[in-house]
């Protein structure tokens, strides 16, 4: 294998914040308070996602984790997501990109359509046209406004898709969960998991052909990966090898 799925993280302070145990049992509690109310009501769910990552933002920060004697928040997050963490981390990209969003515009909304706001606020930053965007996110049905999304993300018109079924067992879903996780963290809350998908298998190939195997193969791989890496660590990329170039 090349490597590529090594690139270093940003990761966690060393050393672990002080911890705060009247608050962080307040937080914990209301966050089971919030998921208990997603079982019983659809509709709640909708207009407490905005409360429920404020929070799990805040255990992450806080390190609220500690409190029931886990070993890191990933490990909370299965406990409290067991189906999925990827649901976990839209609703914290939510309440960390979408600050300029009013919370009851959000609530309206929808966590559906926010987390798509997200993915647009992530990317543009302090060009973020929260107006526009809110105005096409209440307006537009959620698929349409997706399109929309996906345009501005890409600078092109929703590529044709198609879904596709495999069966998998539950002993290797902690594997693929883990892989697309590493991914998304690469690529950017902006990528989907099919992009993420899509780097795995090519990080793959680049590496199964990387001696002795098909060169055209490797080719396709290494320029799918370039395109799908963030446009800092592809400018890395080009500095990297042209400074290779130069030493030759």
């Amino acid at each position: 294998m090349i490597g590529l799925m090594s690139l270093r993280i940003n990761g966690r302070p060393l050393v672990a914040p002080k911890l705060n145990r009247k608050r962080a049992f307040l937080v914990l509690e209301r966050i089971d308070e919030i998921l208990r109310w997603e079982k019983t009501k659809e509709r709640e769910r909708d207009v407490r996602f905005v409360e429920l990552g404020r929070y799990l933002c805040e255990v992450r920060t806080g390190q609220y984790w500690r409190l029931e004697n886990l070993k890191s928040f990933d490990e909370y997050l299965e406990k409290r997501f067991p189906d999925s963490r990827r649901k976990a981390y839209y609703l914290m990209a939510i309440h960390e990109n979408l600050t300029q969003v009013p919370k009851h515009a959000l609530r309206e909304v929808g966590w559906s359509k926010a987390v798509e706001l997200a993915k647009v606020a992530r990317r543009d930053r302090q060009e973020f046209d929260c107006a526009t965007w809110l105005h096409k996110a209440t307006s537009l049905p959620k698929e349409e406004f997706k399109g929309e999304v996906e345009k501005h993300l890409t600078g092109r018109e929703t590529e044709p898709w198609e879904l596709l079924y495999f069966k998998m067992y539950k002993s290797q879903l902690a594997v693929v969960e883990q892989a697309l996780e590493t991914a998304g963290l690469m690529l950017g809350s902006s990528k989907s998991r099919g992009y993420c998908l899509e780097m795995i298998c090519a990080d793959f190939l680049a590496g199964a052909n990387l001696d002795g195997g098909n060169s055209e193969v490797l080719m396709l791989s290494l320029h799918q990966i370039y395109g799908l890496l963030p446009l800092e660590q592809q400018n890395q990329f080009r500095h990297e090898i042209a400074g290779s170039l130069c030493r030759a």
